[in-house]
């Protein structure tokens, strides 16, 4: 895979609150969500919110997940592991702001598109569902981006992220 960004690990939860569950793929449908995640069943803890959000699907970087756990331990504080950042998919080779860079724009994972929507700015319930602290302020601009699901198919692990 090069030096090309690509899908690290992907996680889907059944219901707000519950572990993260790894997959090796996923089906996404348009406008939806990832099948059988909490924010397609309309069950996930922000899925009332006024006004809406798009929540087709969640990414995060690998490595604003590393730099994130790096200050949570220089500061004597406990790491996150990937799965309890409650996002859907792990992308490596990829900086958190080139992540960032992608609300707006279209981009691929493997054949399917998506659009960028707005950064998924660190809250509190991360580090209440895992009993750890600090989650907003270590992953402030390194919490990934919502975006919006263009195509039905499937993404797995090993996918390629691209650009337009």
């Amino acid at each position: 895979m090069e030096n090309k960004p690509y899908i690290h690990r992907i996680y889907i939860c059944p219901n707000a609150g519950l572990p993260m569950k790894p997959l090796e793929r996923v089906k996404v449908l348009e406008g939806i969500g990832i099948e059988g995640d909490r924010y397609a069943l309309r069950l996930g803890a922000f899925s009332k919110s006024n006004p809406p959000k798009i929540r087709d699907i969640t990414l995060i970087t690998k490595m604003g997940i590393d730099t994130a756990n790096h200050y949570l331990k220089l500061n004597g504080l406990l790491e996150f592991d990937i799965s309890e950042t409650r996002r859907n998919i792990v992308i490596e080779n990829l900086l958190p702001d080139e992540l960032n860079a992608l609300v707006g724009k279209v981009f691929f994972l493997g054949r399917l598109k998506f659009k960028g929507v707005e950064l998924c700015d660190p809250c509190e319930r991360p580090s209440k569902l895992a009993n750890k602290k600090s989650f907003q302020i270590a992953y402030e601009n390194n919490g990934g981006i919502r975006a919006q699901i263009m195509d039905d198919g499937e993404i797995a692990i090993g996918d390629i992220l691209e650009t337009l």
